[in-house]
């Protein structure tokens, strides 16, 4: 699949087939973050593939939401800001929030190119997961993403943000390019 192509058919799929994905699959996608900048070259991402339904289903609870249930699989993406901080202040603590989302990014792009589905859940009772998953208190439980196959292919797309409406040039609300000046 072409970049360009992954980027814009990746979407957020709530609803998923009974079929259960290959995990060497999902392990694939998971290697994908590892080639996401990172500050320092210090990866602090650690995730968690589960398959257990109990689980599963204890998770979807603590988000909520009902449809993470029905999938198969949930990756849940972990951090440990603490090398970051000690190595770049207060600094690594944005430092690690960004290296986080290019992580994500490139997980959420190979899901889209392996044919699979996936939807990034934010919203969650953090403590519920890391008691359930034995998870540190010390590490952040950053975002999990329910894992499968979609179960209706949707062709109705929400639309994007217009480019014209984010988009300034050498200052924040300039909306134009210089002209170049002919040089004669």
């Amino acid at each position: 699949m072409q970049l360009d192509k992954a980027i814009k058919s990746r979407k957020s799929v709530r609803k998923f087939k009974n079929k259960k994905p290959s995990w060497k699959d999902i392990i694939e996608c998971i290697d994908a973050a590892r080639f996401a900048p990172m500050a320092g070259n210090n990866f602090t991402l650690k995730f968690i593939l589960i398959d257990d339904p109990k689980k599963i289903q204890k998770i979807a609870d603590a988000s909520q939401q009902n449809f993470i249930a029905e999938a198969k699989y949930i990756v849940v993406v972990c951090s440990d800001k603490k090398r970051l901080t000690n190595a770049y202040g207060e600094l690594g603590e944005k430092f690690n929030k960004q290296q986080v989302g290019a992580a994500i990014e490139n997980f959420l792009l190979k899901i889209e190119e392996k044919g699979l589905a996936t939807c990034w859940i934010g919203y969650f009772e953090e403590e519920i997961i890391k008691r359930e998953l034995k998870i540190p208190e010390d590490i952040e439980v950053e975002a999990f993403f329910p894992v499968g196959f979609e179960k209706e292919k949707s062709y109705t797309r929400r639309a994007k943000i217009d480019l014209n409406n984010i988009l300034y040039f050498n200052e924040y609300k300039n909306k134009k390019m210089k002209k170049p000046h002919k040089v004669d």
